[in-house]
């Protein structure tokens, strides 16, 4: 007989989740995807944490990758850095437990924002090997490197400490992580090498050296010695929010009054246009922001789309910038011909956003297949999930037949170029936990097609003198073969020595192609 089931029954079966518990079943959402991913995802992560630790310490950065193959799919990931180290009390909770961080409440540029990244590739390491994260991190010349071995508690989210020690440590302050990992190296397209050689592109300044599993050295030397423009924090834009978030903040507030809230706890929003919100919502600019009820908030939210507020600031976003994009593809990329482009700073859902694109064509590249497109978010690789990506949909639905380039319909261009797009914003509107696609907003395509456009121009211009070039120099060899025989024909017509008209026949052919000649278009 079956046991009868009511809500009493059902109400003993359920209980609290842990964010971690959440995760460990739900791997996919954090890049865990299979064991070739979470190679790369745990490198990613690794890295992405060191360059921020860096840039806002303000030291150029050094970092070394070391991948070494422990055999039946067991690899060994160790991430070293020049950073500035983490206080004792800190590792711990930064390593050993998921959604804790500094960067998630913070509207700045930067590459980590959500708290899960590091924590989520010790506990994938934790799940599939049983090893805890080994990390050594030391804050100053003349303090102590501290060793920790670290295990997360699923059930609770909390950090299990299995060994902590002071140890001899040369470097003079920075951070050693360690990852035993379940996991498979394969090399070219998605791989931890292709996307280093993607990270050391769109960051010049860094000096990586990288050892891969099959015990390869390889180095990628720093471009610059000039550390990306610090960002600034800002507040958040009353267009950015929704009307859940407002009701949190109006309950949160330390403002008084709900006029001084909207200054406050916003950017953008002077005396007057906080006043403005207020009248057009039907509610007491000096009501106490606790006490405002749903109806209000909402009618508060309305207002607000209704109310020009100026644009945030940009100097929350920090782009890479011409020079150094160009710089960085030269490091690596061997081609003919390079264009850049940045453009002005944009906004969407009031959040500041920059777009950047930049190409290689010819050289070593090859001309009958598609082009090669790196995305990036924030100076990181998105190298997964392409086609869902608006990056990817913005380059399809460009007309680059326009700038000399093959293309079918709903498919990238075909010809010898690296195509690089980047995207710098406070908060990257990525697709999923996972960061590998960036979603459609509007504004954002629009920009990025206009980058796209701008680049295309540049290379249209190059491929238009190549080809002439090229044609011009073909019809020269062919009249060159025959000078010869006109020079004697005219001498005998003439009477004129025939070493004299072949010198004035060859600088009258050369004279239409003196620029190119300079140029290195064609040979001399």
């Amino acid at each position: 007989m079956e046991k009868e089931v009511t809500a009493e029954t059902l109400a003993k079966q359920q209980r609290e989740i842990s964010i971690s518990e959440f995760f460990l079943k739900n791997k996919h959402l954090l890049g865990f995807d299979n064991p070739r991913k979470a190679l790369l995802t745990t490198i990613k992560e690794a890295v992405d944490n060191s360059l921020d630790a860096c840039e806002e310490a303000r030291i150029l950065p050094n970092i070394i990758v070391k991948v070494e193959d422990l055999q039946e799919d067991r690899f060994e990931v160790t991430v070293e850095d020049n950073g500035p180290g983490i206080v004792k009390e800190q590792i711990p909770k930064i390593f050993g437990k998921l959604l804790y961080g500094s960067k998630f409440h913070r509207l700045k540029c930067s590459r980590g924002q959500q708290g899960i990244g590091i924590s989520a590739s010790a506990m994938y390491g934790q799940l599939t090997t049983g090893k805890p994260i080994i990390i050594v991190s030391k804050t100053k010349k003349d303090k102590p490197a501290h060793y920790y071995e670290l295990q997360i508690d699923t059930k609770r989210n909390e950090p299990q400490i299995i060994a902590e020690q002071i140890v001899e440590w040369e470097a003079e302050h920075g951070t050693k992580i360690k990852i035993v990992l379940e996991a498979k190296y394969q090399k070219g397209k998605q791989s931890i090498d292709e996307y280093l050689e993607q990270t050391a592109i769109v960051n010049p300044h860094l000096s990586l050296i990288y050892t891969n599993p099959e015990k390869q050295k390889i180095e990628f030397p720093r471009a610059t010695n000039e550390l990306p423009k610090e960002p600034k924090e800002i507040k958040p834009h009353p267009y950015g929010i929704e009307l859940g978030i407002l009701i949190s903040m109006l309950r949160d507030t330390q403002s008084s009054t709900l006029q001084s809230f909207l200054q406050n706890d916003f950017c953008r929003v002077s005396a007057k246009v906080a006043k403005e919100i207020c009248d057009k919502a039907g509610v007491y600019e000096r009501s106490r922001p606790s006490r405002i009820a749903k109806q209000e908030a909402e009618n508060l939210y309305k207002a607000i789309q209704q109310v020009k507020i100026i644009a945030p600031p940009t100097d929350s976003v920090t782009p890479i910038g011409d020079e150094l994009l160009l710089r960085g593809l030269k490091k690596e990329i061997n081609a003919d011909f390079y264009a850049s482009v940045t453009r002005p700073p944009s906004v969407y859902r009031g959040n500041p956003f920059i777009v950047e694109a930049s190409l290689a064509y010819g050289g070593d590249l090859q001309k009958e297949d598609s082009i090669k497109l790196l995305r990036f978010a924030n100076r990181v690789p998105l190298q997964y999930q392409q086609s869902a990506c608006a990056i990817t949909k913005s380059v399809i639905s460009t007309a680059w037949r326009n700038y000399g380039l093959s293309q079918s319909k709903g498919a990238l261009p075909i010809g010898p170029v690296v195509l690089l797009v980047h995207i710098a914003s406070v908060w990257v509107p990525f697709t999923s936990e996972s960061k590998e696609a960036i979603a459609h907003y509007p504004e954002i395509v629009k920009e990025i097609k206009l980058a796209l456009q701008d680049v295309g121009r540049k290379l249209a211009s190059y491929i238009r003198k190549h080809v002439r070039a090229k044609e011009q120099r073909a019809r020269a060899s062919l009249f060159e073969n025959y000078i010869p025989e006109l020079a004697s024909s005219l001498s005998n017509l003439t009477g004129e020595k025939k070493e004299k008209i072949q010198e004035d026949l060859l600088k009258i052919l050369k004279k239409g192609i003196p620029e190119l000649e300079e140029n290195g278009q064609i040979e001399k």
